[in-house]
């Protein structure tokens, strides 16, 4: 299997390739628009091509890029069924398979951040199982719960039933990192997350999401309609 990690300065948020080196199909996981010529260059680098576009969530920060990798590639394009973007191919529910080549990625409805919230487990033979939270589970961390339908006790119960049942050594990737993590442990977080950790209670997260008192996302009067368009502006 061919994974990696790509970054977006702007808005912190983190782009994974996952390809089948056998077949060559590939798909992008939370694609930012300005970099759809770098992730295509990549992968046409490597031999692969695009198949598949997965958003795990309808992101506030950020425009995805899935609309035009799909107007580029035909790649089928992914969200939830509660995520509110109709123009996806697959709206997908929990516990939806889709086949890269031999590489398997289960979605897992993982809402609180937003309804539409789906986390990506990656299983391929002879490689380590891993997990692409999105905003639910951050490294040492969580996305926020202030707006866009979230939930802080939704967001708990996300956490702990389904992302926290994963073997302990499954590798965390999350949609967004703005302190330098890349990747973590789902045993490393049960541990040691200070928002969602084994030192916490569903009363106390809560209580801690409800003082955070953040400024909106800069960009979520512009990101928040176009993604719900594939990424396409009006």
């Amino acid at each position: 299997m061919i994974f990696r990690q790509l970054f977006d300065k702007e808005s912190s948020t983190y782009t994974y390739l996952v390809a089948d080196e056998k077949t060559g199909e590939a798909a992008l996981v939370d694609p930012v628009v300005e970099h759809v010529e770098r992730d295509l260059a990549l992968i046409g680098e490597l031999g692969c091509r695009l198949v598949s576009v997965f958003d795990t969530h309808v992101h506030a920060d950020h425009v995805t890029g899935a609309g035009k990798l799909r107007e580029r590639t035909s790649a089928t394009t992914h969200v939830s069924s509660a995520g509110g973007a109709p123009c996806a191919d697959v709206e997908m529910k929990d516990g939806y398979v889709a086949g890269v080549g031999g590489v398997a990625i289960t979605a897992l409805a993982t809402p609180g951040h937003t309804n539409g919230c789906m986390s990506f487990v990656i299983a391929c033979e002879g490689e380590p199982l891993r997990v692409l939270t999105g905003d639910a589970l951050l490294v040492r961390g969580c996305g926020r719960t202030d707006f866009q339908e979230g939930d802080a006790t939704t967001l708990w119960r996300s956490v702990h039933d389904k992302l926290f049942s994963l073997p302990d050594d499954t590798l965390v990737y999350p949609a967004h990192d703005y302190r330098g993590f890349t990747v973590s442990t789902v045993g490393e977080e049960k541990r040691l997350n200070p928002r969602l950790g084994q030192k916490m209670t569903v009363e106390s997260f809560v209580a801690l999401m409800n003082s955070l008192d953040l400024p909106p996302p800069g960009k979520i009067h512009e990101a928040v309609p176009a993604n719900r368009a594939c990424g396409q502006r009006g």
